[in-house]
This record gives structure tokens, sequence and C-alpha cells, in this order.
């Protein structure tokens, strides 16, 4: 197969996934207006958070502490430090989502290298690597993550990225391998190697395009879990460095009894955010996850 049947193949199979991902959102109204409503979400909280000066989520305020709803102009009520809801939302989410993006995005990067070399090679790389994963899997990942948070020093948000995605890369790497497996036993990729295509490129240019469906739906997934997992130790006072909102720190105003049941407004917003983001996500994802299954039967 030349080059450029396989410059044409490519680029015939990146459009027959783009219209099989506009077919799928237009057929699902749920996953639709997941969409719609995820990235209005994210516009709001990253173009609103420039606009807030450091000063109106970082200075304590006692005067206000605690204000109801709809008091003094505060339309959501402040929290224990003054702190207007509203405001500490959208810092909040604009940390919480930044954190797990940037897991995702690590993780995702460096789970679908290894994967697709381990896949791709198999025998003793293949055994390598599972067993190393393997060990990983059943180690008390998020208690490891714990006890590094409280010994590492100058412990920052960089430092919780490295950390998250120093284990939670396992699952996109286990996933990728297993497909690869299947994929480097294809005629198209025999073909290749027969014609001194080299290895580097038959993973990356050509088997890769092609689970490139399941890769996105994958990504979607994981995106949500290191949502959950980031609020879930910023909750547990192990996530975001004090003093660093964040939307599992607001969660943790419910741990008070008398917070909890007299002064809602402080925790429940955060948790309807919470909520709102992770199942858009799942929608989104289900639906990506559709398209690969339909691309795997083609």
């Amino acid at each position: 197969m030349s080059r450029k049947l396989k410059i044409k193949e490519n680029a015939g199979n990146g459009g027959l996934l783009k219209r099989t991902l506009i077919r799928e959102f237009k057929k699902d109204d749920l996953a639709r207006y997941s969409l719609y409503i995820l990235v209005a979400l994210l516009l709001i909280v990253f173009v609103g958070a420039l606009f807030i000066p450091k000063a109106h989520y970082l200075d304590v305020n006692i005067i206000d502490q605690y204000l109801a709803p709809m008091t003094d102009g505060h339309i959501l009520g402040t929290d224990n430090g003054g702190h207007d809801i509203i405001t500490m939302l959208i810092v909040s989410s604009r940390n919480s989502l930044t954190i797990a993006l940037a897991v995702t995005l690590l993780t995702f990067v460096f789970g679908t290298v290894v994967g697709t070399i381990t896949g791709y090679y198999g025998g003793k790389v293949d055994m390598i690597v599972m067993r190393m994963t393997d060990f990983i899997m059943i180690l008390p990942v998020l208690m490891i993550i714990i006890v590094l948070v409280t010994i590492v020093p100058k412990y920052n948000a960089t430092t919780l990225i490295l950390l998250m995605s120093a284990f939670y890369w396992i699952g996109t790497m286990r996933l990728v391998r297993s497909r690869v497996l299947t994929e480097s036993q294809r005629d198209y990729v025999k073909a290749s190697k027969t014609s001194g295509t080299s290895n580097f490129k038959i993973m990356f240019r050509e088997i890769l395009p092609n689970i490139a469906s399941l890769l996105i739906a994958e990504a979607t997934l994981s995106f949500a879990g290191n949502i959950g997992l980031e609020t879930g130790l910023s909750f547990l006072g192990f996530g975001l460095p004090a003093g660093t909102p964040s939307l599992g720190t607001m969660i943790n105003e419910a741990t008070n009894p008398e917070t909890m049941t007299q002064m809602p407004w402080t925790w429940v917003p955060a948790a309807v955010i919470i909520l709102i983001v992770v199942l858009t996500i799942i929608f989104i994802g289900q639906a990506l996850r559709r398209v690969a299954d339909q691309r795997q039967t083609n």
C-alpha cells in the first residue's frame, strides 16, 4: 500500500468518525443537551474566574460570615469566611476541573503510549509491563496518595497532579493494550510491515487513528472519575493545599452537623455542580462509547 493511499485511508477514517459522532449526538437528545450544558458550564467557570480578584476568595470577612441567600447582594449567601458562594463556586470549579483535566491528559497520553507499545510488540515487553501494572493495581492507591501528600515538601497543585497521574494511568494503558493486540493482527498492519513501514508509524499513524473513538470515550469517562477523585481528596483534607478553593473543600462544610442542617447553602451548590458535571460527562461518554462499539463491529 503506497503512502498516498494510506493518507487517503486515514483521512477517510477521520471523516467517517466525524460523521458517526454527529449522527450519534443528533440521535441521542440526552447526550446532545449534556454536551451543551457542559460546554456552557466550562465557559462560565473558566471565563468568569478570570474576572474574580484573589482577594474576593482569599480574604476573610467575619462580619459577612454565613449570610443567608439573597442577603446584602449575595444571591446564594456566604460561607464561614464571608466569601460569596457564587464566587467560591466559580473559583472552586475552575480549580477542581483544572486538576481533573490535567490528570486526565497526563494519564491518557502516558497510558496510551505505553499501552500501544506493549500491545504492538507483545512477548517479553508485554509480560514485563503487565506484571508491573498488576502489582500497582493491588496497592491501596488512595491511601498511598494521602500518605505522600502529608510528607512531600513544598506541596502544591502540581504535586497533586503528578501523584494522581502516577497511579491512575493503568486503566487507560490496559484498555489500549487489549485493543492494539487485536489491531496488530489485522491485514493492514501486516501489509505495512511487509512494505517496510517503520514500527513507530504503524503504531501511531495507522493503529491509533483506527481506535480513536475508543480513546475519546475512555478519556471522557476518565475525566469524570478524576473529578470525583480530586474532590474526594479535597473533602478529606488531602487535596489542594490549604487556602486553595475546591469543590471538595466546599462540601467539607457538611461535616459540621450545624452547618449541614442549618446552613445548606454553604455546601449544597458545590454538590449540585459536581453532580451536573459528572452526569453530563457520563452521558456524553456513553454516546462516545456507542460510536466506538459501532466502529469495532465494522
